[in-house]
C-alpha cells in the first residue's frame, strides 16, 4: 500500500507539481489548500505518514495548523516556506517540524528530504516493535516500560 502524504499550500501550482513528484515515487497524495481544509482532511484519512506545510496561507495559517496537529498526533511534517531567515526556521522546528524548506525550492531535494523523513520514522518504527515481547497472554512493552496480560496493563 502506497504512503500517504498530505500536502497543504495555498499556492496551486506548488501543490500540484509536488504532487507529481510524490505520485511518480509512489505515493498518495492529499491536497489542502489552507490549515483548516488540513486539519479535515487528516481527520478523515488517520492513515496519513507525512505532511508538507506551507507556512503562510490564508484563513488558518501553516504555524497553527502545525501547532494544533502536533497536540494530538507525531506525524512527520517538513515546512515549506518564503520566509528563509534563521529565526523562521528555528520558530519552525520550535513548533514541531521535522524539517524546513524554503521557497522555491527544487522539487528533487523535496523529495530527498521526504524518502530521508520517512525511512528515520520507519526504523524508529520498527526499533519500538522489536522491543515489545509477547508469548502468549504476556506482552511486554520495553520502549514504554509496560507489562500487559491478557491485553489488559499489569
Amino acid at each position: 500500500m502506497a504512503q500517504k502524504v498530505l500536502v497543504c499550500d495555498d499556492d496551486r501550482e506548488i501543490a500540484a507539481a509536488v504532487d507529481i513528484y510524490l505520485t511518480a515515487e509512489g505515493y498518495e497524495v492529499l491536497q489542502a489548500y489552507d490549515g483548516f481544509q488540513a486539519l479535515e482532511l487528516l481527520e478523515k484519512h488517520p492513515d496519513v505518514q507525512l505532511i508538507l506545510m506551507d507556512i503562510m496561507m490564508p484563513r488558518l495559517d501553516g504555524v497553527h495548523a502545525t501547532m494544533k496537529i502536533r497536540e494530538s498526533r507525531n506525524i512527520p511534517i517538513i515546512m515549506l516556506s518564503a520566509r528563509g531567515e534563521e529565526y523562521d526556521k528555528l520558530f519552525g522546528f520550535e513548533i514541531g517540524a521535522d524539517d524546513y524548506v524554503t521557497k522555491p525550492f527544487s522539487p528533487k531535494e523535496v523529495m530527498a528530504r521526504i524518502n530521508a523523513v520517512t525511512k528515520r520514522r520507519a526504523a524508529n518504527t520498527a526499533d519500538a516493535s522489536a522491543q515489545t515481547y509477547k508469548f502468549e497472554g504476556l506482552e511486554i512493552d520495553m520502549a514504554g516500560r509496560n507489562v500487559y496480560v491478557d491485553g489488559e496493563k499489569a
